[in-house]
């Protein structure tokens, strides 16, 4: 690095610059440069690259990099090409701030109205009438100057109350967006790539990419940066996000070497040098656009004025035309609209989960009840006040006296308002963020990190966890415990004199050049521990055995590098194998094959005898192979893999593309036995699922008996019980029909018995989970968890209600498609979640108990008084500080309630169980009666009971009396006694049960009763109270402990008798699913929003037709959505394309439904379809176990297999 005496220059890039000129910095490269390159693809670039730098390598001589060291790890270097051509970070866009969220709340329509009548009311009241007796009685009781003036109170009170209510809604919103924010940087800190530098690997942060660093690109990545390939091999990428097309392109150095940010790897390995990080990347080009775009659109969506789904700018303003042609499809709901747009804006935008589902709704009914409450109420009281006054006093309107006969009306205004105010339960929006918020930042320290809010709570409704086995119910520590060498099936690892110094060779030869040079063993990190496996933990296990066997693979590696390596077709989950060709000194070839023994022994014609002489393999041989060595060792839980090796003489060099034929006619060298031992604390956690009610059923790809041995170690299977173990291809050949299509008819006889299903492709785990949602059979519809950690289980981990994706073993992808990453890959973990999830589940229903209490008793006391005395026994500001009680802060207090084990002994709620159960209607109504009683007594006989002046009837401006503050007081006591009731939601006696592990709650209970006695006593006018004594107020509490008392007596009364009350807040029903949601299929949209959807729904399908182009903008459409909810994962490069959008007919083209391996055997089968043969090799028969593996396959299966692109895999796939 000559002149890193000029790093203190800033060298800014001059896009002009000609070729020879001195670039920037002494790199050989400008920014311009660069970024002119990234445009080009294909032959272009490679024609660009061969013109400007000769070839790959010359461009890293230009980035002064070597491509097989890197650079140097030089802080002085890196920083300065940090200056030079960016960082490898996107700015977020910056959050709102604490004033926008004040103005948020503020857009609130019944605040808006109360602001209104408050400012008039205000208005008014300095308005002095002319005459004393002109206008009546009206303004009766001013004989007291003072409280003539102090008519201004009330208006300040009720606005000063508003912004009280509006500062906790913005400070709750900021808090919320706060915590966001931490958790999105949070994953992004997480995400590491690896990279060379001063030829040692390294995991660097994300962020910390330059340009000139050289990356490993390896399967299940998805790509920070631009680059160019400098070595591929096998490398296939999915470039859906970026360019829309679902195909997977083939990457090489050769043909196509630009690798592209925001794209995903989806097989195969390489090395690349980094040319463009940050805003210069093509992801970041595009999000700078996208910044660009999205300022506007957040003004438009705010407005509600655009009903047009926010689609990215560019698409936005060329079809601006098409939004306007929209508009009418909608407007005829128009009245509606206005109040679901509403209630739609709080919710996040993604779709919604099944309890906001059921809120929104509920939400809507509770509101409009409300408004019909409010204005029924107003209209009486103005009908009962101008027949008083004009009909049968007989008094004529006055010019003069109109300021007060409006300040009337203006009260009445206010009294209607406020009903409204208490009857609209705005806290719910408000508990279940609370609630969620507080479970997710607790999660965290239970090791669930979590993605999309909604998530947590959906998963205290899981019926069923679809799981892999490796690394989740096992610890993902795999060693070689038994193998067959040279015709010896050894139970422990094998002396290395025991073996014939030929078999040693080519095994240590096999291992170490055949696997993923990433792969490795390091020296423990303290005296004692475990060695530490690095990469593919199958490998670590193989290269732990070379270890054990006194050898070593890294002298192997140093004498045949990577870039030696001649070909290599790396693992999939379709070839279920790997191998490596390597050029062997005669001139000839040498191919290594590990992978899935019972595909390996298919193609393997010799094997390798004591002597290390070749004998030949036949079918029978095979067979007996399979029976003596390998079953053995699956039934004890391990996982088999074949080791196998192939020559080519020099003269005969194959096509190497045509890998049937290349990867064939194999040698056998061994069968080696992994064990993945159990996780110890995972047997528990599978019994506290099923005493929880919820089903674990095992996804692996192992063999069956292995899966299994592992089920049966963990629990999941039982013996007695009456359950199905299969196979990915008996489960295809079960699901389908003749044509070869799924039957939904035909899952549902298989899916409530299945416990586990090896050998499964991911196909076969979409189509499983799908089938479970979809499924309508049992007494409620099935939500689904699944856990997954490869690239391949994307579909299935988008399509379950929750995906888990591994923290540690998981794949970029598989964490993209996630909702909960589970940062400690445990089972465990996921028993944690379902706890939190009901915890949350319960915490709002506890919330809702408790508010629509308080909101029935204060509607109807405001309703009925107001009718019958012409003014309601609750003031306007009291009303909003009861409003602030019972929403904002008995939804901190209820929603942190923690979770207990005691929340896992019940069965799960399921999507259609409503909100309000029939108990909790019980003890709501119950509690309504008693309060309802205490305070029409108190408002009708507690002046003769206190013996006190009665408050009904009062002028306008009076002072105000100790009956109405009685009245006040004794209700607020009720609602704080019933607060604590409120704690439990199933008919528990013990209330108070738990009640210290809470602090918060107890805070919040003390600390509304301060200032209650404050507001009581010295809260005057403006909260029209005036202060009690201590008798007074010993008798308020009293009434309160009463609610305590009377819970009890509710309690006592079984509800079962009470076969009138009605459960509300259902989620959407079935009746109601229309045709075009179950066109949409992708997207569950709850009923609420549904209107809202049909216009959207047939913009989508225009925009669709109108161009190709929009399908990279429905691609970011995802990331739009969820832009929306999470402030910055829009503009955060990790984040590009949040959920990329795995549609699965795009996805399965490329994956053949059974292994193509046992094409040849069937297709003399094709004709005549066979009985299934009987199944000759089940240890499992005689445990009283019900199994069925067949070993042959139907014939439509193997129609399957033989043609992945056939017409009917189409079909199949379209489905």
């Amino acid at each position: 690095m000559g002149d890193m005496a000029n790093s203190s220059i800033e060298f800014h890039p001059k896009p002009q610059q000609q070729r020879d000129a001195p670039h920037a910095g002494g790199f050989g490269c400008t920014l311009a440069e660069l970024r002119a390159l990234m445009e080009l693809r294909g032959a272009e670039a490679l024609q660009k690259i061969e013109e400007a730098y000769g070839d790959v390598s010359g461009l890293c001589r230009r980035l002064r990099t070597s491509p097989t060291e890197g650079l140097a790890d030089n802080t002085n270097d890196l920083e300065k090409r940090r200056q030079i051509y960016g960082q490898n970070f996107i700015p977020p866009k910056q959050p709102k701030t604490f004033l926008q969220l004040v103005w948020e709340a503020l857009q609130d329509v019944t605040l808006i109205i109360l602001e209104v009548a408050a400012i008039v009311s205000l208005g008014l009241s300095f308005y002095a009438p002319p005459g004393e007796e002109t206008c009546g009685n009206v303004s009766g009781g001013t004989e007291d100057e003072g409280e003539a003036e102090a008519g201004w109170i009330e208006g300040a009170a009720i606005l000063l109350s508003v912004i009280c209510v509006v500062l906790v809604t913005a400070f709750n919103d900021w808090s919320k967006e706060k915590q966001f924010r931490g958790l999105q940087s949070r994953i992004e800190q997480e995400q590491k790539f690896t990279v060379i530098r001063n030829g040692q690997l390294l995991q660097v942060p994300v962020a910390a990419l330059v340009v000139g660093d050289i990356a490993q690109v390896k399967y299940g990545d998805l790509l920070p940066a631009d680059g160019v390939l400098i070595q591929a091999n096998d490398l296939k990428i999915d470039e859906s996000s970026l360019t829309g097309e679902s195909d997977h392109v083939r990457k090489s150095a050769d043909k196509d070497p630009m690798l592209l940010s925001g794209t995903h790897v989806m097989e195969g390995s390489g090395r690349m040098v980094v040319t463009a990080v940050g805003v210069n990347s093509q992801t970041g080009i595009i999000f700078t656009l996208l910044g660009a775009g999205g300022e506007e659109e957040e003004k438009k969506d705010k407005k509600g004025s655009a009903a047009v789904p926010p689609v990215p700018g560019a698409a936005k303003k060329q079809d601006g035309a098409v939004a306007m042609e929209m508009q009418p499809l909608k407007s005829a709901e128009g009245g509606e609209m206005e109040e679901r747009e509403k209630k739609k804006a709080n919710a996040p935008k993604k779709e919604k989960s099944v309890l906001q589902g059921k809120l929104t709704k509920l939400a809507v009914q509770i509101g409009k009840a409300g408004l019909v409450m409010s204005a029924i109420t107003v209209i009486i009281l103005v009908l009962y006040f101008v027949i008083e006054t004009f009909v049968l006093e007989g008094r004529t309107w006055l010019a003069e006296c109109t300021p007060v006969y409006v300040q009337y009306f203006v009260k009445f205004f206010i009294i209607g308002v406020t009903v409204l105010v208490v009857a609209v339960p705005e806290g719910l929006p408000l508990a279940v963020t609370i609630s969620l918020a507080y479970s997710v930042k607790k999660m965290m320290k239970d090791n669930n990190l979590v993605r999309h809010l909604d998530a947590c709570e959906t998963m205290g409704n899981a019926t069923a966890i679809c799981s892999d086995k490796t690394g989740t119910l096992t610890t993902n520590r795999m060693t070689v415990v038994q193998s067959y060498l040279g015709d010896t099936h050894y139970k422990e690892i094998p002396a290395p004199s025991a073996l014939t110094p030929k078999i040693l060779d080519l095994l240590v030869h096999a291992i170490s050049i055949n696997s993923a040079y990433t792969t490795k063993i390091l020296p423990p990190e303290k005296e004692g521990a475990l060695p530490r496996q690095v990469g593919n933990k199958t490998e670590c296990a193989l290269l732990g055995f070379v270890l054990d066997l006194k050898r070593d693979f890294q002298p192997v590696r140093e004498q045949i590098p990577e870039d030696k390596l001649y070909k290599v077709y790396t693992f999939n989950s379709v070839r279920k194998s790997m191998s490596t060709v390597i050029r062997m000194p005669d001139g000839g070839f040498r191919l290594f094959s590990k992978g899935a023994s019972e595909i390996l022994l298919k193609k393997c014609t010799n094997i390798l005898n004591s002597n290390g002489e070749l004998r030949g393999f036949r079918p029978r041989d095979r067979d007996d192979m399979v029976r003596k060595i390998i079953e053995p060792m699956a039934c004890d839980g391990l996982r088999t893999i074949c080791i196998a090796y192939r020559d080519f003489s020099a003269g005969q060099e194959p096509d190497w593309d045509n890998e049937n034929e290349v990867v064939g006619d194999l040698t056998c060298i061994a069968v080696v036995g992994i064990e993945d031992p159990v996780r110890p604390e995972v047997p528990e956690a599978i019994r506290k699922c099923q005493r929880a009610g919820i089903t674990v059923r095992m996804v692996t790809g192992d063999n069956i008996n292995t899966a299994r041995a592992i089920a049966a170690k963990c629990g999941i299977i039982q013996p007695g019980e009456d359950f199905l173990c299969l196979e990915g291809k008996e489960f295809n050949r079960r699901i389908r029909n003749e044509k070869g299509e799924i039957e939904q008819e035909r899952l549902d006889k298989v899916w409530p018995k299945l416990r586990v299903l090896a050998r499964s492709s991911p196909t076969d785990k979409h189509t499983l989970v799908k089938g479970i949602i979809d499924s309508t059979t049992g007494e409620q519809r099935q939500v689904v968890a699944v856990t997954g950690d490869g690239t391949n289980d994307g579909p299935a981990l988008k399509k379950a209600d929750v995906g888990f994706a591994m923290g540690i073993a998981g794949t970029d992808v598989a964490k993209e498609a996630s909702d909960i990453i589970l940062t400690d890959d445990n089972f465990t973990s996921i028993v944690k979640a379902v706890m939190w999830g009901r915890n949350v589940y319960d915490s709002i229903s506890k919330f809702l108990q408790f508010q629509l209490t308080v909101n029935v008793v204060a509607v109807i006391v405001a309703f009925t008084g107001a009718c019958i005395t012409q003014d309601s026994p609750l003031k306007a500001v009291q009303m909003l500080w009861v409003n602030l009680i019972m929403d904002t802060f008995a939804s901190l207090a209820l929603a942190t309630e923690p979770p207990t084990e005691s929340l896992l002994l019940r069965k799960p709620y399921g999507r259609d169980k409503p909100l309000i159960s029939r108990t909790m209607m019980k003890n709501i109504l119950g509690h309504a009666v008693y309060q309802l009683a205490i305070i029409f007594t108190l408002l009708f006989v507690g002046e003769l009971f206190f013996d006190i002046d009665s408050g009904r009837n009062a002028p306008l401006h009076s002072p105000p009396s100790e009956h109405y503050t009685i009245i006040f007081n004794t209700f607020v006591m009720m609602q704080l006694f019933n607060e604590i009731n409120a704690r439990k939601i199933h008919g528990e006696r013990n209330v108070f049960d738990g009640i210290f592990s809470n602090p918060i709650f107890c805070t919040i209970v003390l600390g509304t009763f301060g200032i209650q006695i404050v507001i009581v006593q010295f809260g005057g006018k403006p909260f029209s109270c005036s202060p009690l004594s201590t008798e007074q107020w010993l008798w308020c509490l009293f009434v309160g402990v009463g609610e305590l008392v009377w819970g009890q007596v509710i309690a006592t009364i079984p509800t079962s008798q009470l076969k009138c009350l009605k459960e509300a807040g259902h989620g959407p029903g079935k009746d109601e699913m229309t045709d075009e949601e179950l066109a949409e299929g992708e997207e569950e949209i709850d009923h609420a929003e549904r209107e809202l959807r049909r216009g959207q729904i047939l913009w989508f399908r225009g925009l669709n037709r109108i161009q190709t182009q929009i399908r990279v903008v429905k691609a970011f459409r995802s990331s739009l959505y969820e832009g929306l909810e999470k402030p910055e994962s829009k503009t955060s490069i990790h984040n590009f394309m949040a959920t990329p959008e795995f549609l699965i007919n795009d996805y399965t083209h490329n994956i053949p439904l059974i292994d193509d391996t046992d094409v040849d055997e069937n297709e003399e089968r094709l004709r005549a379809p066979q009985p299934p043969s009987p199944n000759q090799n089940n240890n499992a028969i005689d445990s009283g176990i019900y199994l069925t593996t067949h070993v042959t396959k139907s014939a439509t299966s193997s129609v399957f297999s033989s043609s992945p692109g056939s017409p009917l895999h189409s079909v199949e796939t379209s489905l």
